[in-house]
């Protein structure tokens, strides 16, 4: 495992026509690229991650795990808009010589994928394997394969859906509020917003889990207690484990990036646009996610021409996509070892009907 960083030092026009002079990215590999192999796989990572994958998905990549370095050149990039390395609020905007805060300007799904494909323009890849990721990660995922089909042969993608629902930004945006009610987030200062930002992270967590899981792992076992309850220690337990590691600008302007998405968007629909995918593609639902759901999974199922939907069981709701890795890995190792042609998908749309 080595952490790597690229500077690309042309004006990178974003999908709202604003112009980042240069951009920073930071990424990790793991193992040997070997192209007569096809060993590329591309791990796109989710909201508040970094480019270790195997830090944050232990139980898939890295030494002995389903992606092996010893088989595999994996590469995890950080996002645009991140805290981890590549370039976002902090860094310092060449305009000013000060850091962009609150000025950042704001990014799109498309504007991850349009650095992603500078990385891999960077480092001499003509073809990947699989790329691979879960809710913000399975955004990328899905637009970079629509956008650049040829490059891929596998698609896979967990607990994630191929358009924002109001049901994702009303959540969002309840985390922005959070964060903007917190005054500090104005001083633009690197420490702004952080009490909003615990606020939020507890606002997300509830949307993350679920009732089952909250009430199978907070339940009170002292049935007197009026106060000091498991579950209000826990969610502040987890807004300052995540303040101690990110920033609110950050997690402002990623927050938008999910608002962001949406693969119709100037293309004919959504239908039309997954009709686009050319890599054989595996959808993963968790029918406990409260956030994304699994019929928003199985609904992409219908358009990709060569797909399958399948789900997996867990009582952590959206995380489950990080947890559950033994099914996760089981369903993925099926999904290699089984053809399937077009005319065999599980729900092939006439394609006419686009």
């Amino acid at each position: 495992m080595s952490k790597h960083f690229y500077r690309y030092k042309d004006s990178f026009q974003l999908e709202s026509g604003k112009v980042l002079k240069g951009i920073d990215i930071a990424y990790h590999t793991y193992g040997t690229y070997d192209p007569e192999k096809n060993n590329v796989i591309w791990v796109c990572h989710a909201l508040t991650a970094n480019s270790d994958a195997a830090d944050w998905w232990p139980n898939m990549v890295g030494d002995g795990c389903f992606y092996n370095p010893d088989e595999y050149f994996i590469i995890c990039a950080n996002t645009l808009g991140s805290c981890y390395g590549s370039t976002g609020p902090l860094s310092i905007n060449p305009d000013t010589s000060k850091p962009y805060f609150q000025e950042f300007p704001a990014l799109t799904v498309r504007d991850l994928i349009k650095a992603h494909n500078l990385l891999v323009k960077h480092l001499g890849i003509s073809r990947i394997h699989t790329v691979i990721g879960g809710s913000l990660g399975g955004q990328q995922a899905m637009e970079w394969c629509i956008s650049n089909p040829e490059l891929f042969d596998h698609l896979i993608v967990l607990a994630t859906n191929a358009k924002a629902s109001p049901w994702n930004i009303g959540f969002n945006e309840s985390q922005r509020m959070a964060i903007k009610a917190d005054s500090t987030f104005d001083e633009n200062r690197e420490d702004g917003g952080l009490k909003g930002m615990a606020a939020a992270r507890s606002i997300a967590l509830l949307s993350y889990r679920n009732n089952t899981t909250y009430n199978l792992t907070q339940a009170e076992e002292n049935l007197q207690k009026t106060d000091d309850f498991k579950a209000s220690s826990y969610q502040q337990y987890q807004g300052q484990k995540l303040v101690k590691r990110f920033n609110a600008y950050s997690y402002y302007i990623l927050t938008k990036v999910l608002d962001s998405h949406n693969v119709g968007r100037n293309r004919k629909s959504v239908p039309e646009a997954l009709s686009r995918i050319k890599a054989k593609t595996l959808l993963l639902g968790i029918p406990s996610d409260i956030i994304f759901f699994a019929s928003e999974v199985e609904y992409m199922s219908q358009y990709i021409p060569v797909s399958l939907y399948r789900e997996v069981e867990s009582i952590y709701g959206h995380d489950g996509f990080l947890i559950e890795g033994e099914t996760i890995r089981e369903e993925i190792l099926n999904f290699y070892n089984t053809s399937i042609l077009e005319s065999e998908s599980e729900n092939v749309f006439n394609k006419q009907n686009l």
